[in-house]
Formats: structure tokens, sequence, C-alpha cells
């Protein structure tokens, strides 16, 4: 049987109404609201003007038995219909403590802030949550962290919610389990996302890590935002796939082999590598037991102190490579009375890359990053126990 797909359109009252009963969801991975008020009064003047407004993706999914429908493209217009039902905008400043903060950048660059600088760790569940009626959602908010946000469309009793009209895509795949449909939604969703405006790369990729829930935790450690260079968090990804295929061949000059300029389409090769969607040449993996696997490497990031900031992309590296080699993929202890003597070598090595001009200026240069992951990995191979 072929996937299904059902068209039609609701009034933006009957939408609201999905929202706040929970009766339409958002997926885990699409946790943010990047609208401003600027956008959310340009939609508010589409409908007015009865342009035209491009439908939002819906789709089903059976999860633990009971159906569910997620929503997969339209969170942006969706949440703004809500807020301008609700009268309410959430405060930039109020929720800034919560902001995202954006990926390293592997060239050290600084990060984009007009990439990141409106992206809040907030969506219309912050809302509902509250309770499933405007009143009930007023009487209970922080004030504080909304500011007031009149249109001029709560007039004349919802008329103008009741009046407006948003299509939709309705999806009903065929697919025999739970995790033969979580793939075909995290594909879809990736898709979706690819086609319209990718904020970042790695936001975008996120989708894919949802493909297997077991590994979610594997491409996206907590430990990750613990690590930060240039107040930037570290790409996990990045070191388990370039350390996944020098795992295999041993030899970091095969490392990313081909892939200049496409380092994307390389750690998508290992994501689908890793969740047993795709074969692939160049990597080897040992994942069975990640998580014991990844105490350890937490534990001995600790106790080494590199879990703080970092001043570059080479710093970070020299640290990390070699240490989540031995412990994630070779399975081995490190030697922590020998703390400094590994904190000695790596300052000497990161010095001596930053005093070549052509290194620091240009660190994700491949021969520059291969001569990191060899290095470092060498730096702990005196230190296993």
């Amino acid at each position: 049987m072929d996937n299904k797909v059902y068209y039609g359109e609701y009034s933006l009252k009957h939408w609201i109404n999905l929202i706040l009963k929970g009766n339409v969801i958002l997926p885990d991975y699409q946790r943010y609201f990047v609208w401003d008020q600027v956008k959310t009064k340009e939609l508010v003047k589409a409908f007015r003007e009865k342009q035209f407004v491009p439908p939002v993706i819906i789709s089903s999914f059976k999860d633990n038995g009971q159906n569910v429908n997620l929503i997969l493209d339209g969170q942006q217009r969706l949440t703004s219909i809500l807020l301008a039902y609700i009268g309410k905008f959430p405060d930039k400043k109020a929720y800034s403590k919560n902001k995202e903060k954006g990926f390293t950048d592997e060239n050290d660059n600084p990060p984009d802030e007009s990439l990141v600088d409106d992206i809040l760790e907030w969506n219309f569940n912050k809302l509902i949550e509250k309770g499933n009626s405007k009143k009930r959602i007023l009487e209970k908010i922080v004030k504080d962290n909304y500011v007031e946000f009149n249109l001029g469309v709560n007039d004349n009793n919802d008329k103008f919610f009741e009046d407006n009209f948003l299509g939709f895509s309705y999806i009903v795949p065929h697919a025999n389990d739970d995790r033969e449909q979580q793939k075909f939604y995290a594909k879809v969703f990736r898709n979706i996302n690819i086609q319209g405006v990718s904020l970042i790369p790695q936001e975008s990729r996120e989708a894919l890590y949802y493909l297997d829930k077991d590994l979610e935790k594997y491409f996206k450690p907590d430990f990750q935002s613990e690590i930060l260079v240039n107040n930037s968090k570290i790409d996990f990804v990045r070191y388990l796939a370039l350390l996944s295929q020098y795992y295999k061949d041993n030899d970091p000059n095969r490392l990313a082999r081909g892939y200049n300029r496409r380092m994307e389409d390389y750690y998508e090769e290992y994501i689908y590598f890793c969740i047993g969607e795709e074969n692939s040449e160049i990597f080897k993996i040992k994942k069975d037991n990640y998580r014991f696997s990844f105490e350890n490497l937490r534990s001995a990031m600790s106790k080494l102190d590199l879990l703080k900031q970092y001043d570059s992309i080479i710093d970070v590296d020299v640290a990390l490579f070699g240490l989540v080699y031995y412990v994630v993929f070779e399975e081995k202890n490190i030697d922590f009375d020998k703390k400094d003597e590994i904190s000695k070598e790596i300052a000497n090595c990161v010095g001596n890359y930053k005093n070549e001009y052509l290194h620091k200026k240009n660190p994700s240069a491949f021969k520059y990053l291969r001569e990191r992951v060899s290095k470092s990995i060498g730096i702990y191979r005196k230190y296993v126990k």
C-alpha cells in the first residue's frame, strides 16, 4: 500500500482549537519559534488581504498504539496565528538566557549572530502547557516573559479567525512499525527543511538523529553543550565521523577524502551508516555500548578539565580527538595520574599550530585537520593504560 496524501483547509479558529486541545503536536526536533513580530504581522496582513499563504503539512503518526498528528511544516505560521489570538508575544529578553548556542565554525569564524539572534528555545508548547483556552493561558503565563501583541484581530468575536482559512496537506504513511514511521517522518522533515531556508547545517541535520531514537544521544550527547569554542558548542558528530573512519583505516591521510567542501554530505553518510540505512566503505563503528563509553568519556573530560570554553577549533581538536578515539572507539582507559603531562603536551602542540600562520588562518583545511587528528591520537597513545 502506498502513502496517502489528503488536502483541505481549516479556518484559523479551527487550527487554534486543534493546537489548544493537543490534536496537532510538534515533533521533538521542531523545538524553536524563529519568527519575529514583523513576520507575524506580515502573516496577519496576508490573511487580511486574502493573499496566498503556503499550506501546512501534517502527518498521522502512531505512538504507542495511539494516532497523533505531527506538524512537519508550518510551525511558524501556526504559532503566529496562536500568538495573534492570545495577544502576547514571547519577550526576547526574557528568553535570551535560554537561547540555543550556535555551533562551532570549523574555520574559527565567529558565529553569525544574524542566524541565531532570534532563535529562542521556545515554542507554542510553552503556552498550551498553561491551559487549553485563551482565558487560562492569560491567567497563568508569567507576564514579564511576554509582551503585548495587539494586531486588532481580536475584535468582533473572533471574526478574523473564523473568516480566514489556512490549507493543509495531510500525510498518512504506509509503515509496518514505529521505527519505519520515525524514519519516514524524519526524512520528510529533513527534505522540507533543505528546500526552505536552512539556518545552520547542524540544526537541519538534527532531524536525522531521530531516525533511530536509541542513537539520538549518540549523535548529540549532553556534554556537547559543555564544550564551547567562541561561545559556540561543538558538533560531536564531526568527531565521531572522522574517528570512525580512522578506526577503520588507521590512516589520517584518508580522512574525508573526496569530501572537500562537502563535509555535510560526509556527516550525513555517517549518520545513515550508523542507523543501518546505508552501507559505507569508509566507516567502521562501535556503538553497541556507547552509553557506557560516553559515561567514561564524560568522566575523562571532567578529570582532564576539558569541559570548558576554548579559544579556537585548534585547541579543542587537539584536546578531544585522541581522547574520544581511545575511550569510545578503542574502549581504553587513560592514566589520569599523568594529567599534567597530558595537559602540557596538548598546550605545546596547540601553541606550535597557532604559530603556523596558514594553520591558524585556515584550520578547516584538510591538511591541518588530518594533522590535528593524528597528533591528538599520538599524544593520548602514550597515556593509555
